[in-house]
């Protein structure tokens, strides 16, 4: 097959890419340049889509002996990633920046210019797996190495998208092997930290940066009786399941901690409480894609059997789920969780699996314990 390699300047997609080659596959390298600071430099496992990631990605190409591009996608990406950061802090939700890259930039922009260009396939290092059932459709599914699996964030694929997916690590056993491998194959990656962090927000203050981006105006911390506790200096810039830096001056009640539960931006309130309240029993999402065709159920409206993840390392949690007719005639994904998942917060994405392969995902829109009513709080 032609295939478009992703490189990101990682140890990953240059062994994928080494893969791709070695597979007898015509393969071209292009790594995305989407930072608008074009003077960015990594600080050791902080950051990516660097000038330094650039050249680590050429380098890599060169040695592979497979042309090399650099496309310019940073409008787009400051348009679908980091504008939709903003605004969804500014509404008072959690995003995911590296889902939203995945959906919109990495398998949205890219793969809709790879097939415009003739290629038939994407080839990136995620770790996750494409199988291809009896009638031919593509299923995504964990990778080999659970610890490295990624298969969360690319929970957005869709079924076209899949159909022109490739993973050639999907069955590597662990990271270890991998950076043998570029070592063996005289990749200068081999030994390159993994980025971790918001690769947007390079010193990882997060607060910091949204504080220069989105207007803060003091409000009012209560609990959950609506009770008024102490004030913020801006409710976007809290999120839920955090403990410190409320500032409140005197201990609950019970002498223990007190954890932000919600975030109200239109009211401007922090709502606080005990750690218990940050086990939630349900969820509701929308914006739910399917990766891959929806198994029966999503179509007759029957609840299904899952297991939920919330986060990209997190543990799944076995739950029903099913779809509902919510506001604004719009289908949601209603998930009711076995045993309770501690701080979910809107704007998040649940990720839902049947044993390995991943079923699809959605939006979280809200999240509930069912010791708390939120309508308390006036």
């Amino acid at each position: 097959m032609k295939v478009l390699a992703a490189m990101s300047g990682g140890v990953d997609s240059a062994v994928a890419a080494a893969r791709a080659v070695e597979a007898g596959h015509d393969v071209v390298g292009v790594h995305l340049a989407l930072s608008r600071m074009p003077g960015t430099l990594r600080t050791g496992s902080r950051g990516c889509c660097t000038i330094e990631d650039s050249r680590d990605a050429w380098r890599a190409c060169d040695i592979l002996g497979i042309p090399y591009y650099v496309w310019d996608f940073s409008e787009r990406f400051k348009e679908d990633v980091v504008d939709d950061f903003v605004a969804e802090y500014a509404a008072g939700r959690t995003p995911n920046p590296c889902m939203r890259c995945n959906e919109r930039i990495k398998f949205a922009a890219l793969l809709e210019k790879a097939l415009a260009l003739g290629f038939d396939a994407v080839c990136t290092g995620h770790y996750a797996k494409v199988i291809t059932d009896a009638d031919g459709n593509p299923e995504l599914h964990r990778a080999a190495d659970w610890a490295k699996d990624q298969s969360y964030v690319l929970g957005v694929l869709t079924h076209e998208q899949l159909k022109h997916a490739m993973f050639p690590l999907a069955e590597t056993p662990s990271k270890a092997e991998v950076r043998a491998e570029a070592e063996r194959r005289g990749l200068s990656v081999a030994n390159k930290p993994d980025s971790h962090d918001i690769c947007f927000i390079p010193d990882g203050d997060t607060r910091g940066w949204l504080e220069e981006r989105i207007d803060m105006t003091e409000g009012e911390i209560v609990d959950p009786t609506g009770e008024k506790l102490g004030t913020h200096p801006g409710a976007n810039a809290f999120t839920v399941g955090q403990r410190k830096g409320l500032k409140l001056g005197r201990p609950a009640s019970d002498g223990k901690p007190r954890f932000v539960l919600e975030i109200r931006p239109k009211e401007n309130k922090v709502i606080v409480g005990p750690e218990k309240l940050l086990d939630i029993d349900q969820m509701r999402g929308i914006k739910v894609s399917w990766a891959g065709l929806p198994i029966r159920e999503v179509e007759t409206g029957d609840v299904f059997e899952c297991t939920a993840q919330v986060r990209a390392h997190g543990d799944p949690v076995p739950a029903t789920a099913w779809m509902e007719a919510g506001d604004e005639g719009r289908t949601e994904l209603v998930v009711r969780l076995n045993e309770p998942m501690r701080g979910v917060a809107p704007g998040q994405t649940v990720v839902i699996y049947q044993g390995t392969r991943v079923l699809g995902q959605a939006t979280i829109d809200s999240a509930r314990s069912l010791e708390w009513d939120p309508a308390a709080v006036s």
